[in-house]
């Protein structure tokens, strides 16, 4: 399928430039998958990528490796001995949340329009919109290839990552503060948050072990909230709600793994919200699930160093 990229007024010019494919990521097709549309796929697709690492990680808490024990972030003996609430709960609660979210995303999606698969018409919006750019800068010989090429990078790459990163900061900021509202209200503390907390040595299952309301509030209401303001495509919302999710899921698997995609990507890791999960922690740490530049502002960030520190000063005056 080949996508031709003219402005408007370089529709005509024979040297109209034709990019004969698209970037990988890209499918033409109007389904992802062909047993399934993206509707579909889209509700069910996030609570896979919920349990199929989350079963992973439970199969290496179980399976008494013990070379995986420099990098357990507790003693496994911990889980359940530190932990109140049992691993039946933990289930039971996580799938009434997705059962939830799935309803809610049944709601939202049936109103959102159909996948473009035919890109034409926005690329030839931008060319145009850049043409006089272009023309102010280089002249009325302005070449349609050096603008074709600029429209398809401002396309296929700058407006679907500034799209996501923009989301991602709607998440952080979203989750931060109702978070850090969660931990400094003691009622709502005591009536929602406190269920996660029931976890005080997190696994990856029990990732969305949350009360009803705070799941609803904290998780879903936040990504559709990301997905609806940075205006994404159904598929560029998957990729958004499969990349949360998966990082939900690893950032309280109980591991700090060197080799862990996810761990290396940023400092708002396993470790670092496993430290927020602690008694001497738990007013700090609030960022989730990408970066820590919240906490870094806010001055509720706390690293290993810093809880060796109190350590320290607390024996001290002991």
């Amino acid at each position: 399928m080949n996508t031709t990229v003219c402005s408007s007024h370089l529709v005509d010019d024979p040297l109209c430039f034709v990019q004969p494919s698209f970037p990988f990521y890209f499918s033409p097709k109007p389904s992802l998958l062909n047993f399934t549309d993206d509707f579909r796929l889209i509700l069910v697709a996030p609570v896979l990528a919920y349990w199929i690492p989350s079963l992973f990680f439970h199969f290496l808490d179980t399976s008494g490796w013990k070379w995986l024990d420099k990098y357990r972030i507790h003693e496994s003996s911990e889980l359940k001995a530190r932990n109140l609430a049992t691993r039946s709960q933990v289930v039971w609660t996580v799938l009434s949340q997705q059962v939830v979210q799935t309803m809610v995303g049944v709601v939202w999606m049936s109103d959102q329009p159909v996948h473009n698969v035919n890109p034409a018409q926005d690329l030839r919006r931008i060319a145009a919109a850049i043409e006089p750019i272009f023309i102010r800068a280089l002249g009325d010989q302005t070449h349609p290839v050096l603008l074709a090429r600029a429209t398809g990078f401002i396309y296929w790459w700058a407006i679907p990552m500034f799209q996501l990163f923009s989301a991602m900061f709607i998440i952080d900021t979203w989750q931060y503060f109702l978070h850090r509202l969660m931990h400094s209200n003691k009622f709502l503390y005591k009536q929602f948050h406190s269920w996660h907390h029931r976890l005080y040595v997190p696994y990856a299952f029990g990732s969305l072990y949350n009360h009803p309301i705070e799941g609803f509030l904290l998780d879903t209401l936040g990504a559709l909230l990301a997905e609806w303001t940075t205006g994404m495509t159904t598929r560029q919302a998957l990729f958004l709600f499969l990349f949360s999710t998966f990082k939900t899921v690893d950032d309280h698997c109980g591991y700090s793994l060197p080799w862990d995609p996810l761990q290396l990507l940023t400092s708002n890791n396993a470790d670092y919200h496993d430290i927020h999960h602690q008694v001497i922690g738990i007013k700090s740490n609030f960022a989730q699930p990408f970066f820590v530049h919240w906490d870094t502002l806010l001055g509720t960030r706390m690293t290993r160093k810093d809880v060796e520190h109190r350590r320290q000063k607390v024996s001290k005056a002991l």
